[in-house]
């Protein structure tokens, strides 16, 4: 049985990063709380450089916070450990493996389970992600988006309690990417994986979310949060970026958006802007 209140606590973090001798540290992150339950697919969205994929990699343990506290089933985040999945943009396959071996890499550090099993909950991420039929190939030889679905295979074998993903879409076209949004949709209602999703994309946002944390300009502040459900019906169909109600979201995230951008653009062409 669980002895914790929720399944992940941010509580008053905020981050600073040094620069160089005799200058200000840069404030990315400023006093910012959150609860996440289990099961809860979380989007940041925010303008460019504002800290939302700081606060991510903070989560994943792979950054440090400058004050308050990260809290994941009751054990404080002091680091990376497999409790923790984190899927980057970039394709982070292994050239020198087939897509099978690059699967089953995300099981090398698991001792719970045997190596015939191993080999099977390789097979059964594979298929979730519609990478039956290609075990056998190098990764130089398939798609962009067929890497991308490759990394989530990886990580969701290792096992994670949480996943976290920092723009995986965003190098993508736009038909892979609507193609990946439906599905890790349909592998979430499967998987039930609590997800902390970051985009510059608000139709993306609001597509994937149940909850839409939007983050003002640097130093990163929850300025809103969005419970989707309370303007538009959850439906895993492309069809619903064509509603009403997902315009009207989609505008007001826009205009939010829209007005920190502007004041990202102004601090950064003030003379006495951090560099």
């Amino acid at each position: 049985m669980a002895f914790y209140d929720h399944f992940l606590q941010i509580d008053h973090l905020s981050k600073w990063f040094a620069t160089e001798h005799g200058k200000e540290p840069i404030h990315v992150i400023d006093d910012v709380s959150m609860t996440i339950e289990g099961g809860d697919f979380v989007v940041f969205v925010g303008p460019s450089g504002c800290g939302k994929t700081t606060l991510m990699r903070i989560v994943a343990g792979l950054e440090t916070t400058s004050e308050g506290r990260i809290v994941l089933e009751g054990e404080e985040v002091k680091g990376p450990d497999r409790k923790k999945g984190v899927v980057f943009q970039s394709y982070s396959s292994f050239p020198w493996l087939t897509v099978f071996e690059n699967a089953r890499f995300g099981l090398k550090f698991r001792d719970d389970v045997t190596k015939n099993e191993k080999d099977g909950i390789a097979r059964h991420y594979l298929e979730l992600v519609g990478l039956a039929g290609f075990e056998d190939f190098y990764v130089n030889r398939i798609s962009g988006g067929m890497r991308q679905r490759l990394a989530i295979a990886r990580t969701l074998a290792a096992g994670p309690d949480i996943l976290l993903m920092d723009e995986p879409f965003g190098a993508l076209d736009a038909q892979n990417r609507e193609f990946l949004q439906v599905q890790l949709l349909e592998i979430r209602a499967k998987e039930r994986k609590t997800i902390i999703f970051v985009t510059h994309d608000v139709e993306e946002a609001i597509f994937l979310a149940e909850r839409i944390f939007v983050f003002s300009a640097r130093p990163a502040k929850i300025i809103e949060e969005i419970t989707v459900s309370d303007h538009l019906v959850r439906e895993a169909s492309l069809e619903l970026k064509e509603t009403e109600a997902f315009f009207k979201l989609r505008n007001h995230l826009m205009a939010v958006c829209r007005a920190q951008a502007q004041r990202t653009e102004a601090m950064i062409m003030s003379p006495n802007a951090a560099r």
